[in-house]
């Protein structure tokens, strides 16, 4: 009787600790797929070369660690960098998904890219290849955004 009490209360301590999804699986998988999709939304604000679009897709606390640059912490940090950037170049941008997952409200993605930078004024065209990491949060308006977001180049740094 005894050994029976304490099977029953291990297998309650044990289903009570036990952590469970807290989604349907349903609401689940279409919350992967809503997160996947702002990758796809980051690379067109990106490549839209407005300002207003491309902050519209970061966090208020979002972090960027450019290659070469000091870290740029929150939006109001990133506007200026982004805002000289657009003016100096046109820019396009490729960014592959190598891996994804979503966990809760935040999601993880590793990317390689190419891009392409033409200046506005003239000159020679900037190609850069490399690769990068990307976090996404979902916020409370319903939007998944980029909280943080650091690449790096794979070529070797020009030197002056």
């Amino acid at each position: 009787m005894i050994r029976s009490i304490i099977a029953i209360a291990v297998v309650a301590i044990f289903t009570g600790c036990t952590k469970r999804e807290s989604r349907p699986a349903a609401i689940s998988a279409d919350t992967d797929a809503i997160a996947h999709q702002a990758h796809e939304a980051y690379v067109t604000a990106i490549n839209t070369n407005n300002l207003d679009s491309l902050l519209a897709m970061l966090t208020e606390d979002v972090v960027y660690l450019a290659p070469h640059e000091p870290v740029l912490v929150g939006k109001d940090a990133v506007r200026p960098w982004a805002e000289a950037y657009l003016k100096a170049y046109t820019i396009h941008w490729e960014k592959a998904s190598l891996e994804f997952v979503v966990s809760g409200d935040w999601a993880f993605e590793r990317y390689s890219y190419t891009s392409t930078d033409t200046p506005q004024g003239g000159g020679a065209v900037v190609h850069d290849i490399g690769k990068g990491i990307n976090i996404y949060h979902h916020d409370a308006d319903g939007k998944w955004r980029v909280a943080r977001d650091a690449w790096s180049s794979d070529l070797p740094m020009l030197t002056k």
